[in-house]
């Protein structure tokens, strides 16, 4: 395998663990305060819906001369904003309605797909699901670090912002959980609230703010995911936001080992797609489809052995009854 081929590997493992780690981080905040979100789809696909249909109004109806880094800036905080949105549902219903939470994670899974497919449709030129915009945020090299020998080409060249944006907010959610007030309280709803109630800690707004901060960061996976390996969104995110609930699980529900996990199958996935590039996986003769299933099966098999070994917080998925002990 020569060196141009590694490098293709790993720039397109980046481009798929960053979306899984910042999702799956989504989650994380969420089943931390005690409320089960298998709603990442989801919220993945809203927001990935809302921030490049904003994109193709600026670029193709409006024809606005903007800025690449302003017209980011503003999708992703529309992706956020959508994500929140949909959140508050959940919330909503989780926590105000006591309803079962994977119900209401299932009504948005399947909301989502079928909302964006029929707005799309009604809202493009062509009448399409398939909303195009002009990618033009790659970065042929970070100033300074795309020189680093053999990091440089492999991490700073040829590269987008959002993946830089992936690994400052994987830093920045490990530092609010386990250094900051607001991270001890949010971690005390989901493991005992009783406990937290007991001491003055607002249970349902704790639960609230980690079920907004799921769908903030869901909705931004959506965009970090379309951004680098697309320039249209079909109305799908490829089941991205149910393996990132794979790597939540695998990652024992801490940012370090999320961190790990997704490179795991961001690695898998890269390898199954450019298996025909690597000359000893190309020389077995085996038909492209059992490596494009490879990385799902390595899932359900790393979660059987795995998933035993891992605690979810104790009261994840509880409606919180203030009178209970």
């Amino acid at each position: 395998m020569t060196m141009a081929v590694f490098y293709s590997i790993m720039h397109w493992t980046v481009y798929i663990m960053i979306p899984l780690i910042v999702v799956s981080l989504g989650g994380l905040f969420s089943e931390k305060s005690g409320v089960v979100n298998i709603a990442l789809e989801g919220k993945m696909i809203l927001g990935a819906f809302a921030g490049t249909m904003f994109m193709y109004h600026v670029q193709n109806v409006w024809e606005l001369a903007m800025s690449p880094w302003l017209l980011l800036f503003l999708t992703l905080l529309i992706a956020m904003a959508t994500g929140i949105i949909i959140s508050l549902a959940h919330a909503y219903a989780s926590i105000n309605l006591r309803a079962n939470q994977v119900i209401s994670g299932i009504a948005i899974n399947m909301f989502a797909a079928a909302f964006a497919i029929y707005t799309a449709r009604a809202m493009t030129r062509a009448g399409s699901q398939h909303i195009h915009f002009s990618n033009v945020f790659r970065i042929d090299s970070v100033p300074g670090l795309g020189n680093i020998p053999f990091l440089g080409p492999m991490l700073f060249q040829n590269t987008y912002f959002t993946s830089l944006l992936g690994i400052l907010i994987l830093a920045a959610s490990a530092f609010v959980l386990y250094k900051t007030k607001f991270g001890l309280r949010l971690r005390a709803c989901g493991e005992h609230p009783q406990a937290a109630d007991s001491v003055g800690v607002s249970v349902t707004k704790m639960r609230y703010a980690g079920v907004i901060l799921s769908g903030a960061l869901a909705g931004m996976g959506g965009i970090l995911y379309i951004v680098p390996i697309a320039s249209a969104f079909s109305g799908t995110v490829a089941g991205y936001g149910f393996l990132a609930l794979a790597v939540l699980i695998f990652g024992a529900w801490k940012p370090q080992r999320i961190l790990f996990a997704a490179f795991f199958f961001g690695l898998m996935l890269s390898v199954a797609s450019q298996f025909s590039a690597i000359p000893f996986l190309r020389d077995l003769g085996i038909h492209a489809n059992f490596f494009r299933m490879t990385p799902y099966v390595a899932t359900l098999v790393v979660l059987a052995f795995t998933s035993k070994n891992t605690a979810a917080p104790k009261a994840v998925g509880q409606p919180y009854d203030k009178g209970g002990r």
